[in-house]
């Protein structure tokens, strides 16, 4: 929608209404100049708020917007791991994982599966092997550039059922590239990354091993997730002090 004339401009056109056989006074020209230079100084004015509202809500806007990285911890009873999580290339996998923490889904949680030179695995079963419930799966990420390499956490899901993943996850204690491949159709998709703990998931997998039920290579004690949370970067940096 256009401005609409100022007043001094619209009054200066106004009055000067000038013909050929009637010349303007001295008093005409210098009310129609007043008015002109009025009208002027009002639109660099608007000019001026229209520029500074729009910065302001570009600022805005750039304050609000989500982070390439974020961190969190997982508090176990074998210790801290800190890990960095890669919204840039995966971001439905990492807004996935932080809903589950923010729900506090995975406090109470356990290591239900540990496999030496392969991975540890999470995020699904309490501590009587009890399944906790989820939401739907999300669209697999697997071809996001990130690998499965010692230290990546990835997203679990059910064999031949790519967009399975819900709440579990694996850390990879090796380098497993294999698991990027789509032998099933897709690879496993890498969301982050640990940046801190890694001796405490090295601790985790080493630990003795039985079955369950129908779970093979589960911990004989217990290995719980205490708290789950979002990690500042201050308050990692203050922690690692």
């Amino acid at each position: 929608m256009s401005a609409p004339i100022p007043f001094g401009l619209w009054e200066a056109f106004m009055t000067c209404n000038c013909t050929a056989d009637r010349k303007p006074s001295a008093k005409n020209w210098a009310a129609t100049w007043i008015g002109i230079l009025t009208g002027f100084a009002f639109l660099g004015g608007l000019l001026f708020v229209t520029t500074t509202t729009n910065a302001s809500s570009a600022d805005a806007a750039a304050t609000t917007e989500e982070p390439a990285t974020v961190l969190v911890r997982l508090e176990t009873t074998k210790g801290s791991i800190d890990i960095e999580l890669n919204r840039e290339k995966a971001p439905i996998s990492v807004d996935n994982f932080l809903k589950y923490i923010d729900d506090g889904h995975y406090d109470g949680t356990i290591f239900h599966r540990v496999m030496p030179n392969f991975m540890i695995q999470g995020g699904g079963f309490d501590e009587t092997m009890s399944q906790k419930p989820v939401r739907e799966g999300i669209k697999n990420e697997w071809e996001n550039g990130l690998s499965n390499v010692r230290g990546s956490i990835a997203m679990a899901r059910l064999g031949r059922q790519p967009d399975s993943g819900t709440a579990q996850f694996f850390i990879n204690v090796a380098d497993n590239g294999f698991l990027d491949q789509p032998r099933d159709g897709a690879g496993y998709a890498v969301f982050g990354k640990v940046v801190e703990g890694m001796d405490v998931v090295d601790a985790i997998v080493s630990v003795p091993t039985t079955r369950k039920g129908p779970h093979q290579n589960v911990p004989v004690d217990n290995i719980v997730i205490k708290k789950a949370l979002r990690l500042a970067e201050k308050d990692a940096e203050q922690s690692d002090g």
